[in-house]
């Protein structure tokens, strides 16, 4: 008598995290002529931490800037697409409001205040708060414990601070806000290595033990890749390809162009002019 085959036991779908921002199809210009952004789209997932990579002049500030509508500031707009935050649509925002609901931006450069203390910039972060004095003393706690360096400069100018100590008076500024979100331009940037790595290190863990969700722009691919779950790429204002780190940084046109290692002996010009033209998110 033969014994039945055992059925296998039924696979159980999982749910897509649901996205806490979503950027679709956005065209943005400058100057009323120049165009930047082509249709850009993309998802960040609630509690997720997404990389927007891409060499300078991409767009990707641009895209940043275009989530927490600075981008008016520059002279430029949103002209075709939406922008969804916690599902309502935030395209037609103040960067003030924003902010309330709980998505903030690190601008690329730092932009501390240079005349005023360390805890002083800090501070400033929680100006849209009304939760009283108890609570933001609290979260100056919690960011000098993220943030061990700053508690001891805390009295010290930050124009007088090294590019790290800025960068991070910068994120834990962005933390007081008590954000949902941070959008966070080139975090690396002027930065040595060591420091870089530490900064994502921290970024991992405000993202692990807050579950706020990151949005990365980034030209340090390598790095970015490392501890984002998932990446969209930019070229001349279009996302050329997307995917989770793994299938980018195993992507042979990623690795030639992005990080610098691909297979092979060393292309001439000509060939790597080629390959470009080969390139399948340029066909």
């Amino acid at each position: 008598m033969t014994e039945a085959l055992a059925k296998p036991a039924p696979v159980a779908k999982t749910e897509a995290a649901t996205p806490i921002l979503g950027v679709h199809n956005i065209e943005v210009i400058y100057d009323h002529v120049i165009l930047v952004l082509k249709g850009v789209s993309l998802e960040v997932p609630e509690g997720g931490i997404v990389a927007l990579l891409g060499a300078n002049g991409a767009g990707k500030s641009t895209t940043l800037k275009s989530i927490s509508n600075l981008v008016r500031s520059e002279r430029g707009e949103v002209t075709k697409g939406r922008i969804e935050f916690k599902g309502e649509r935030v395209d037609g925002m103040t960067p003030n409001d924003l902010v309330r609901r709980g998505c903030i931006q690190v601008m690329e450069g730092r932009h501390c205040f240079g005349h005023l203390t360390v805890e002083e910039n800090l501070l400033t972060g929680s100006f849209t708060r009304r939760d009283g004095r108890g609570a933001v003393a609290a979260d100056l706690d919690m960011v000098y414990a993220y943030f061990p360096r700053l508690k001891e400069r805390r009295n010290s100018l930050a124009g007088y601070t090294s590019g790290g100590e800025q960068q991070m008076t910068a994120i834990g500024r962005a933390l007081m806000s008590r954000p949902t979100m941070i959008l966070l331009d080139e975090p690396s940037m002027g930065l040595a290595p060591q420091i870089v790595e530490q900064i994502f290190e921290i970024v991992r863990d405000i993202n692990t033990k807050e579950r706020v969700s990151f949005l990365l722009a980034e030209q340090n691919t390598n790095v970015a890749l490392r501890y984002a779950s998932y990446g969209y790429i930019l070229e001349s204002g279009r996302v050329v390809m997307d995917g989770d780190s793994k299938s980018l940084r195993e992507n042979e046109d990623v690795k030639e162009f992005y990080l610098g290692v691909g297979g092979g002996d060393r292309k001439s010009f000509r060939d790597v002019k080629s390959y470009k033209r080969r390139k399948r998110w340029l066909a």
